[in-house]
């Protein structure tokens, strides 16, 4: 009997031994367990998820760019760590994505609904939407979601589709169909294209894309103000989040969204129509400081100083301070990358900005096939200032499987704008681009540079070509004088 005690006692005293060494393991565990915040500092990394578009990430002949890519990369500088963007084809796999392998988060201007909050954790609210019904301009204005008189469509599993079937409740009669692999830039091409009747977009977008496609019109605002964050699992320890949150609030509070949003919204006024009477008054107040800098400048690179003068109009407004959202600078707006290749120490001296882009124009230029001749070759080359070499070659690709010609910028510039459409862009090298503004870019210039050109007659400038015959003595009528865009 005693025996059986000496050994009912060691087997609990084993027992013991065995559940404090588990416990030991635990605690140690889980005060050596690095939280998801300190592994991506240790990565030296965060990884953003998004869907291309417009408010969202693109590149083009600046470089990054898109609203959201700004903004999470100065997250990711607030944390010290490089940002990496990973592109997603549609909204359905964005959704799923969100803390798995492939990314930390998801920014896309994603609105935060009751559906998502159940499965996903928001970031602070960092823009506010109003959702916008859509129609083609010069058909009839739809006044209520019951009188609709053709095809409505949205993205499957947007916050579009999720408040249509909250509305469908008061409209028994709204329909509508879902498209996986749309995109709002896409489905506001379609409405001004006539592809499509009908499509709810986010008011940011819409302001984004209207002198894009000037023919869709907002009809009315279907829903309330709805706030924009970034989306996170809801799984993890919360950390990064946490890091975002400080951010955002320090962010808000310093001014500097406000001054992101202000850039962001300025830069479509760069693809309106011309203002004729905005140029005007700075052909009188700021073009004559530097009109003898692009006259020097062009003269050293063979090049006409009325269309120097014309892109830098178009990129700053000759304005040598000017600075993007993505940190292009300078008169003429150069990349970091593309000053240093220009050799331009000093990207805010006009002088050293003007060579460095009259340089850059001419380097474009040079790197199209020898076949393609003046006027052309420099619409071209501008197109490529604006979107980059590599988007203006997969335009020109789209364009000989159509069976035109490569080398017309006529034929190429109506396909440049396909590069925002997914069943072209994913079949091209370079993907997604904002491809209708490099075509409004080349436009605008154009304008500005007959502008500029009429603006020399009026003073009968003897340097100017006689391409145009007018009455140098009489006064210019500006804005009946000049071809319409």
């Amino acid at each position: 009997m005693r025996e059986l005690s000496i050994r009912l006692r060691k087997l609990r005293n084993r027992a013991i031994l065995v559940v404090l060494l588990m416990v030991f393991a635990g605690y140690l565990s889980k005060s050596t367990q690095q939280t998801d915040l300190a592994i991506v500092k240790a990565k030296g990394r965060l990884v953003m998820l998004t869907l291309p578009g417009p408010t969202t990430y693109f590149e083009d002949g600046r470089g990054k760019n898109g609203f959201d890519y700004l903004l999470a990369k100065a997250f990711a500088d607030s944390l010290g760590v490089e940002l990496e963007v990973k592109v997603v084809p549609t909204l359905r796999r964005l959704l799923l994505s969100v803390g798995g392998p492939q990314g930390d988060f998801a920014a896309a201007n994603l609105v935060k609904t009751a559906v998502r909050d159940k499965s996903l954790s928001f970031a602070k609210p960092y823009l506010e939407v109003t959702q916008k019904l859509i129609y083609r301009g010069g058909s009839k204005r739809p006044r209520s979601l019951d009188r609709l008189e053709g095809e409505l469509v949205v993205i499957a599993d947007s916050s579009h589709s999720e408040n249509l079937t909250k509305l469908k409740d008061e409209h028994p009669n709204l329909e509508w169909r879902e498209q996986d692999n749309a995109e709002m830039s896409d489905l506001i091409r379609k409405v001004h294209d006539g592809e499509i009747s009908y499509s709810v977009v986010d008011s940011l977008s819409y302001l984004i894309n209207r002198h894009i496609y000037p023919k869709a019109r907002s009809a009315m605002n279907i829903s309330e103000p709805q706030p924009i964050a970034w989306a996170f699992p809801s799984h993890n320890d919360g950390t990064v989040l946490a890091a975002a949150n400080a951010f955002l609030e320090d962010y808000i509070a310093s001014g500097e969204l406000q001054s992101l949003t202000d850039q962001l919204l300025a830069q479509t006024e760069n693809f309106s129509a011309s203002d004729s009477h905005r140029l005007g008054k700075l052909v009188a107040n700021r073009l004559p400081k530097y009109e003898p800098l692009f006259r020097e400048t062009a003269a050293e690179f063979g090049v006409d100083w009325h269309l120097l003068a014309a892109v830098a109009y178009q990129e700053s407004h000759w304005n040598p301070k000017a600075k993007s959202p993505t940190g292009v600078r300078g008169l003429m707006m150069l990349t970091l990358g593309t000053a240093k290749e220009m050799k331009v120490e000093n990207r805010l001296d006009a002088a050293q900005s003007m060579k460095g882009g009259a340089a850059y124009l001419l380097k474009l230029k040079a790197r199209l096939p020898k076949r393609i001749l003046d006027p052309d070759r420099t619409l071209f080359a501008l197109a490529a200032y604006n979107v980059g070499f590599g988007h203006l070659e997969d335009a020109r690709v789209l364009t000989v499987r159509n069976g035109k010609n490569p080398d017309s910028w006529e034929d190429v510039r109506t396909h440049l704008p396909l590069l925002s459409k997914k069943e072209f862009y994913s079949t091209v090298k370079y993907g997604y681009a904002r491809g209708g503004e490099p075509v409004l870019y080349v436009d605008n210039i154009q304008y500005y540079k007959t502008y500029l050109q009429l603006y020399s007659l009026s003073r009968q400038d003897p340097v100017l070509d006689s391409e145009y015959e007018v009455d140098a003595a009489a006064p210019v009528d500006w804005d009946n004088a000049l071809p319409s865009l």
